[in-house]
């Protein structure tokens, strides 16, 4: 089926059918966050297992994150459409993970420009094709329609934009969960939008792709700004506190336990084993605790 046909077909079932999963939480005058669930893509959240942002100007929005299919993007336009009237101008793409950019078609269908680091941009060309059969096998035809779309607009480190008076600012410092990974800076309201930079109250994830040591310094540098207001990638909007505890303290106490654990001559089979006992309480642990370490562990070995 062709995607403005998808468009189509969804646009005719209710908008509570399409996006009830995701919860909208005002953080400041004309800024949202939008919560979507902790657990795997799957049928019913068409992949929209994250935190997006919404941004309402007087000549017009920008969102902080596509959706991670064609339909996930339809179910959170149906959110968006409940906060503001203004269109969506512009989408950001904060890295490179499915529900960071796999809907920029369904935003670029409607005259919105996407914008990304160029890591990101290669990242998603890397990885699009292991994305999409993941996805084909988690969310089945709510995958239909859903083509990679790259960002019209692309940067470095920095970009800037200025819509409607409002001030927004896109920094990349560098690989974090996944290589192209940024953050969105409001100055006028001390509001960042941190992307995959940051969970709270769900475990990080720690891939093949990510780097535990650069993942610091991009927190750092959001510490840096001293945000009043924070919009994670994973879970409410928070505190700088919370995010601290739940990412920052997570990651340096997993890269502590294992510098000792690989120098005292441990292995990746044991490196499951070093005590991450004190997160626990975070949602996913069991799950993925194990996998981080590993992860982790391939890295640092060479560090």
């Amino acid at each position: 089926m062709k995607p403005i046909a998808i468009l189509t077909a969804l646009a005719c079932l209710p908008s509570a059918l399409l996006a009830d999963i995701l919860t909208p939480q005002p953080v400041t005058p004309g800024v949202w966050a939008i919560e979507g669930p902790a657990e795997q893509r799957d049928a019913e959240n068409l992949g929209n297992n994250a935190t997006f942002g919404l941004i309402e100007t007087p000549q017009g929005a920008v969102l902080v994150d596509p959706g991670g299919t064609w339909a996930g993007a339809q179910a959170l336009h149906a959110v968006v459409k409940s906060l503001t009237d203004q269109p969506v101008a512009y989408v950001i793409n904060t890295g490179g993970q499915d529900h960071r950019w796999l809907g920029n078609g369904y935003w670029q269908a409607l005259g919105a420009q996407v914008i990304a680091s160029n890591d990101a941009v290669a990242d998603h060309q890397n990885r699009e094709s292991m994305q999409l059969t993941a996805l084909r096998a988690l969310v089945g035809d709510g995958l239909e329609g859903t083509t990679p779309s790259y960002a019209d607009i692309t940067f470095d480190d920095a970009y800037d934009l200025t819509l409607g008076g409002t001030q927004i600012e896109i920094r990349h410092t560098g690989a974090a969960h996944t290589p192209g990974d940024s953050f969105v800076w409001l100055p006028d309201t001390r509001t960042v939008f941190t992307g995959d930079i940051v969970y709270v109250g769900r475990i990080l994830g720690i891939m093949e792709f990510s780097d535990s040591a650069t993942w610091l310094d991009a927190f750092a540098a959001i510490e840096a700004l001293e945000p009043q207001h924070l919009i994670p990638g994973h879970g409410p909007a928070t505190d700088l506190a919370t995010a601290q505890r739940d990412t920052r303290d997570y990651l340096q106490n997993l890269r502590n336990a294992m510098r000792t654990h690989i120098d005292d001559g441990g292995d990746i089979i044991g490196s499951v084993e070093v005590d991450q006992s004190a997160f626990a309480y975070l949602d996913q642990f069991e799950a993925l605790a194990g996998r981080n370490a590993q992860a982790v562990f391939e890295k640092m070995e060479w560090e």
